[in-house]
């Protein structure tokens, strides 16, 4: 099925980015030329995705402006996490299944588009939430004590690292999440490892090995990384 709709989070303080983000949103940092965010940004309207959804906090102003209208911005008066705010865009994103990008996200792509192979592999008689994932042998700049994110399993479904001391991917910064994953969540600020540890309880968590295109920048894999590491079940 087609995804037309797309959220991309921009609202974090980007505190490992200091002093670039004391006066810029990380999400507009340049990169050869062109920002994080219109990098994500080319890459969904290139796809095809109409509806595009941005949440804004630190320094939303500069990344409302930037955009110029090209995207529905969500201003958050507090920081609500990934999941918050996922749930805080509702109302704009629909009922049906979205993308959800990190709005640090870098990538490179030398066949296809990732976001095609997404959502060719998106199932929702069988998910909730599927999300992209890269080997983490693979991970540029890769540290010591990086332990991983996620186990694939026989059929494709996902389950989060838990207890283990090292599991084979990590979390890529790009999932599919369906409106039905946030019934019955919290309100105020959560993270989304929360839902999907939920949805991997019930078997509608599935990962989709990222083995091209590759990451770009390995610091950003590692932020994203350590950034998903709440405890496992909450």
């Amino acid at each position: 099925m087609k995804i037309d709709t797309a959220m991309i989070l921009a609202a974090g303080r980007g505190e490992r980015m200091r002093p670039l983000t004391d006066t810029m949103p990380k999400p507009l940092i340049p990169v050869a030329g062109r920002s994080l965010l219109e990098r994500s940004m080319d890459r969904l309207i290139a796809h095809g995705v109409s509806n595009i959804v941005v949440n804004v906090h630190h320094l939303g102003q500069q990344i409302a402006d930037r955009l110029n209208g090209c995207a529905r911005i969500v201003y958050e008066e507090r920081l609500l996490e990934t999941g918050g705010s996922v749930k805080n865009a509702l109302p704009l994103l629909g009922a049906g299944p979205f993308f959800v990008l990190n709005g640090d996200g870098l990538w490179r792509e030398k066949s296809g588009t990732m976001l095609e192979r997404l959502e060719m592999k998106w199932t929702p008689a069988r998910m909730d939430a599927l999300l992209l994932l890269h080997p983490i042998h693979k991970v540029i700049g890769r540290e010591a004590t990086d332990r991983g994110d996620f186990f694939i399993e026989p059929g494709g479904r996902a389950r989060y690292r838990g207890r283990a001391s090292l599991a084979p991917y990590v979390f890529a910064s790009v999932s599919v999440c369906d409106a039905r994953l946030f019934q019955d969540s919290p309100e105020g600020p959560f993270s989304l490892l929360r839902l999907w540890n939920q949805a991997e309880e019930r078997g509608r968590l599935f990962g989709h090995s990222r083995r091209s295109p590759k990451p770009s920048a390995g610091w950003h894999e590692r932020r994203v990384h350590h950034r998903h590491r709440p405890p496992l079940r909450r």
